[in-house]
């Protein structure tokens, strides 16, 4: 619009000097004008052969302008030259000054308008090609690579997430797969050891009052081998059971699925090498976590929580964290005062955001 402007305030004063005689502009001049204007604006909406037709249109239409009504309005030459010049995107800065030689060329327009108009005309024209475009093109370019970040922040995320769940399932596997183990080994040790008390103790019952001495030797016999089983019984527990990260982590995986039963999204997230963790940690974490989705669950009305452990260099951080109507001026009940005195006793801190939704957060010593 800017460009048009310019060309009709320079044809304008085309016409006054040429027909400084006459009492106004003609209707023939005002349609042709009228259609040339329309045709030059209807062209930015067009698509780029569309748009070339229209420029070609506005160039005829410029040409019986300039037979029928005078060589004032010779000053539009450029206004079409330009716009030509604008589809092909490849043509040189330098050559966008050409058409300051016009300028020159006799006209009934002043030789300092010429000059001035056609020099506002090719600046506007130039930073519309060289910069704006450019700007444009920049803007393009980080619409996309800012598209592209956001889906690799999707993606990993989501691998996140399915890694999480393999994680589980994995979690659970060899926990029934150490139970059956569990379950195998009592039997084969055990089993037998268990039965052949049981048959010694009969005979023990019925030696009892025949032969005292044979049974007290018996009975401490079966004494000494049930020790013997409850020795093994430990052993077997001690190198049977599960670590309590995979405990600890399958519990929390197993109270987010319960959440999205009752309607609230619940998500766990962990960064770091979670081995680190200590099963005193563990147990911190899985405790309060319990507590705090609980209270988001029974008082925060509440659409999504949000559980996130980091373990850093020396220290994780656990935070629980929900979307619920917050908590200002909070005071501590029974389930807070156990959150701060489990997080004391594991030489850690804790905090409470309450103003918007209600966040827990943990620091814990690994």
């Amino acid at each position: 619009m800017l460009v048009l402007s310019v060309c009709g305030i320079m044809a304008t004063l085309g016409v006054d000097d040429a027909y400084e005689n006459d009492a106004g502009v003609s209707v023939e001049t005002f349609l042709l004008v009228s259609v040339f204007i329309g045709l030059m604006s209807v062209k930015e909406l067009a698509g780029k052969k569309l748009r070339l037709l229209l420029t070609a249109g506005a160039a005829a239409v410029l040409v019986a302008i300039c037979v029928i009504c005078g060589e004032g309005f010779l000053v539009l030459i450029p206004c079409v030259i330009y716009e030509v010049m604008a589809q092909f995107p490849s043509i040189p800065l330098p050559v966008y000054f050409l058409p300051l030689l016009l300028a020159f060329v006799d006209c009934p327009i002043g030789i300092i308008t010429r000059i001035v108009g056609l020099s506002l005309l090719s600046v506007i024209y130039v930073q519309h090609i060289f910069i704006i475009r450019k700007y444009k093109k920049q803007m393009i370019e980080d619409t996309v690579l800012e598209q592209g970040l956001k889906r690799n922040i999707r993606e990993t995320e989501f691998a996140a997430k399915e890694e999480l769940k393999r994680n589980m399932l994995r979690s659970e596997n060899r926990i029934l797969e150490e139970r059956a183990s569990l379950s195998q080994k009592l039997h084969d040790k055990l089993g037998h050891s268990i039965n052949g008390s049981i048959y010694q103790l009969e005979g023990v019952k019925v030696l009892m009052e025949k032969d005292p001495e044979k049974s007290k030797v018996m009975l401490q016999a079966v004494i000494d081998q049930m020790r013997t089983g409850m020795d093994e019984i430990r052993a077997i527990l001690r190198n049977e059971r599960p670590e309590k990260k995979n405990l600890a982590l399958l519990e929390l995986n197993k109270i987010c699925e319960s959440c999205k039963e009752k309607g609230v999204l619940a998500e766990l997230t962990v960064e770091g090498d979670a081995t680190q963790i200590s099963n005193a940690a563990w147990e911190v974490i899985l405790d309060n976590a319990v507590e705090a989705i609980t209270n988001s669950l029974k008082y925060a009305k509440c659409r999504h929580i949000d559980i996130k452990i980091v373990v850093m260099n020396k220290m994780v951080r656990c935070t629980i964290g929900d979307d619920g109507t917050g908590c200002p001026g909070f005071e501590d009940g029974m389930g807070i005062s156990g959150m701060r005195r489990r997080v004391r006793a594991a030489n850690g801190t804790i905090d409470f955001e309450t103003e918007v939704g209600f966040k827990v957060t943990m620091l814990l010593p690994l």
